[in-house]
């Protein structure tokens, strides 16, 4: 006699296989060039690699503590320290997460109750919305626009309601590239002054911003710091994202609400990546400084290799993503353009209209990852500029 399985009322009916995964496995299938989904086919530093393997050794191989190992927080507590001229206490300010993904949970689910709005800016990272679901919140979308993506200030102070637990922030945003800039700071400290909203800065980014413009990190400034949960990720600025390390600073009693929930999703993070990544940052400050130069190079390479092509696009200012418009090439909604760009070119790019809940009409650009090697670069380049 056959035993069927209970009918289930999904708790997130809308989600899917994410479109990373599905643009991901479709360039696999078809054998395309991946500037699809966000990760470097290029590995990390190797004095960062081994000491993984000397820590393993050597038996580090149990639990860390929840909040983090001691030398780690020591390590990120000076670098904020040296980036961003903040003090932060590393014992009751700073937590160690299985990545930032884990992080913006963490603190959504920390803080978010049923019936609050939270605001994000769509294109938005496909990882908030669920998140806020999950506990009872519900996403305030408003849009950035093409062909500038700026955020409307007038439209965000009149989202804001008695209900609006926290706005998210994500500078260098993805998938746009965009920065925010000292107006948009100022509005901001305008928006909040006086209330008790709540800010998620998703800061994974931080050290991929071009041009000669300054990452403009919440933690430059007393009193967004003093009501923001900042999320970083040491996989985007190291090259590592397959290690899922991230971390969150927070005033204390933020992250002692954080800690709360981080300890039920996955109590601690890997021991001996967090001891590796430790001795890298005490031996090599300087290794954050220099990612600006290395991705504007490679963003340069490859914008400059696709200048005489039929796309239209604007240096990327932060992140390494670079949009680009497709209009000139192809009537095409986005979603059957990057289809057909796999089967009959052979590369492999985002569509910029899954990040939106209501896509702005005749929305004709894709992302494309430019965190490749020069040669994928170049090879990707020139099946791109044939079209």
């Amino acid at each position: 006699m056959p035993f069927s399985t209970p009918f289930l009322n999904s708790k997130l009916p809308q989600v899917g296989t994410t479109i990373f995964s599905t643009m991901s496995q479709l360039a696999q299938e078809h054998q395309a060039i991946n500037l699809s989904q966000g990760f470097p086919d290029f590995d990390g530093p190797d004095e960062l690699l081994s000491r993984v393997d000397f820590y393993i050794r050597e038996g580090a191989n149990q639990y860390a503590p929840m909040t983090g190992v001691p030398v780690l927080r020591h390590a990120l507590s000076e670098k904020i320290q040296r980036c961003y001229d903040r003090r932060v206490n590393p014992d009751t300010e700073i937590t160690v997460t299985s990545g930032a993904t884990e992080a913006l949970f963490a603190a959504i689910a920390a803080v978010v109750r049923p019936g609050d709005e939270v605001i994000v800016f769509d294109p938005a990272y496909d990882s908030y919305e669920p998140a806020i679901n999950l506990n009872g919140g519900k996403a305030i979308h408003l849009p950035l626009l093409p062909p500038d993506f700026r955020i409307n200030w007038a439209a965000v102070a009149a989202a804001v309601t008695p209900r609006t637990r926290m706005l998210i922030f994500n500078s260098p945003h993805n998938p746009t590239g965009q920065v925010l800039q000292p107006e948009d700071i100022i509005a901001l400290q305008e928006l909040v002054k006086g209330t008790s909203l709540l800010l998620l800065a998703d800061e994974v980014y931080e050290h991929m911003v071009f041009d000669g413009q300054e990452h403009l990190s919440f933690n430059r400034y007393p009193d967004l710091a003093a009501r923001s949960f900042i999320v970083s990720s040491f996989g985007k600025t190291y090259h590592i994202t397959g290690w899922k390390v991230g971390y969150c600073i927070a005033p204390a009693s933020l992250s002692a609400e954080f800690r709360k929930v981080h300890q039920y999703l996955t109590f601690s993070t890997a021991t001996p990546l967090q001891l590796a990544l430790a001795d890298y940052l005490h031996a090599h400050p300087e290794a954050d400084q220099q990612l600006p130069a290395f991705y504007q190079h490679k963003r340069d390479l490859f914008n400059d290799l696709l200048h005489g092509s039929s796309f239209i696009f604007t240096p990327s200012a932060g992140t390494y993503f670079q949009l680009m418009d497709f209009a000139a090439l192809s009537n095409q909604v986005d979603t059957e353009f990057v289809q057909w760009l796999i089967r009959e070119v052979g590369v492999a790019a985002i569509p910029l209209s899954v990040f939106y809940q209501q896509p702005p009409e005749k929305l004709h650009w894709v992302r494309f990852c430019f965190a490749k090697g020069e040669e994928t670069l170049q090879r990707a380049a020139t099946l791109l500029n044939q079209l």
